[in-house]
């Protein structure tokens, strides 16, 4: 097969996945904002074990493919940098976090909200994009780039928690492949799974199903859409992707960059990547679904407040999810997949943001009351 033709082939790969990938959190109703606020609000932890189970499935997808050579985790964009930009990764998943909560939603539900009918969401889209832009290229990028980057561990090599202690002496990459991506899955899956609530079908779609549409992206990606020597270039390549690293499902640059193809998209250089293509497959997904069970629903602003919310809470998402390399899918899923401690620490931040974001929320309410 041609380069070209293969191209669009993980082109249009990417895309359906992309389409089962926003049905299935529509129907399943998978938020990660949504499991941090039932845990603040009610002590329920039936969504974050759902979300749990889909990083179970992930780690386990993720490091069979590598144990078994199909794809190579360590040249991901989370694995392969000598640096660990550790502040960048708490203080931009903090960011972010915070920001979910006022946008009442992450990147991917956003996607999903849109696709549902809401209004709202297409203004967080926007307003998340332009941060996403701003921070990757435009006036943010410098403080971004020359501050916070720069309070950062040397590692000497890639992140990976296998190749790290590797390089310590300590066992083989296949061992700690096995330990901490299969052992370390197995494991939160039976704490995901211990609950008869979290059994439920509903659950188990959510955490099983998308967890192993991001392992399937892996492949795509890593397997299908790589080729040893480009021959326009005679290099390695991740045919469809922005940096020539392996890819999966993440949810803040790429509506930065889908926001710029949809501005510049007379320019010839300006061309489809598997980012922009979920993006677009994601909606698309979360529409088809929202059309055949009944639930699209348009909705819009409740008032001026309301507005503002959603408007700094995309601005903040857009902002901290470059920072951090990643949100609650790209981070919290598709990154600590590759077993990389600033995806650990991005997650965490993430967190430590959304449960901030609900408390002040509960505050403001109280004192409007």
């Amino acid at each position: 097969m041609s380069v070209p033709a293969l191209s669009h082939l993980v082109l249009w790969a990417t895309f359906a996945l992309s389409v089962a990938f926003g049905a299935v959190m529509h129907r399943t109703q998978f938020c990660a904002m949504g499991a941090v606020a039932d845990i603040v609000s009610f002590g329920d932890w039936t969504r974050m074990r759902m979300w749990m189970l889909a990083v179970a499935t992930a780690l386990i997808g993720t490091n069979a493919l590598a144990l078994a050579g199909q794809i190579d985790p360590e040249q991901s964009i989370y694995a392969s940098a000598s640096t660990l930009t550790w502040l960048s990764a708490l203080l931009g998943g903090a960011v972010f976090g915070f920001g979910m909560v006022l946008a009442s939603g992450c990147g991917s539900k956003t996607l999903v909200r849109l696709g549902g009918g809401s209004l709202k969401a297409a203004v967080v889209f926007v307003m998340l994009a332009i941060g996403a832009f701003a921070t990757m290229h435009g006036i943010v990028a410098a403080p971004r780039v020359y501050g916070l980057d720069r309070v950062a561990l040397q590692l000497g090599g890639t992140q990976d928690l296998p190749s790290l202690l590797t390089r310590h002496g300590l066992g083989s990459i296949a061992l700690w492949r096995g330990v901490f991506g299969l052992g370390g899955g197995a494991l939160l899956a039976a704490w995901s799974l211990a609950r008869r609530d979290a059994r439920s079908a509903r659950n188990l779609l959510g955490g099983i199903g998308v967890g192993a549409l991001v392992v399937a992206l892996w492949w795509v990606c890593g397997h299908l859409g790589y080729i040893a020597e480009d021959p326009d270039t005679l290099l390695p390549t991740f045919l469809g992707t922005a940096g020539n690293h392996i890819e999966s499902f993440t949810f803040v640059a790429p509506l930065g960059n889908t926001l710029f193809w949809l501005l510049m998209y007379s320019d010839a250089s300006n061309v489809l990547n598997i980012g922009i293509v979920s993006v677009f497959g994601v909606v698309a997904g979360a529409a088809l679904h929202a059309a055949a069970s009944g639930r699209f629903r348009w909705e819009g602003f409740s008032g001026a407040r309301d507005t503002a919310d959603h408007i700094i809470g995309g601005l903040l998402m857009g902002i901290g999810g470059v920072t951090a390399l990643g949100c609650t899918i790209g981070q919290g899923i598709t990154g600590v997949s590759t077993l990389s401690p600033g995806s650990v620490l991005a997650l965490a931040g993430i967190i430590g943001g959304g449960v901030l974001g609900v408390r002040v929320q509960a505050w403001r309410l109280e004192r409007a009351a």
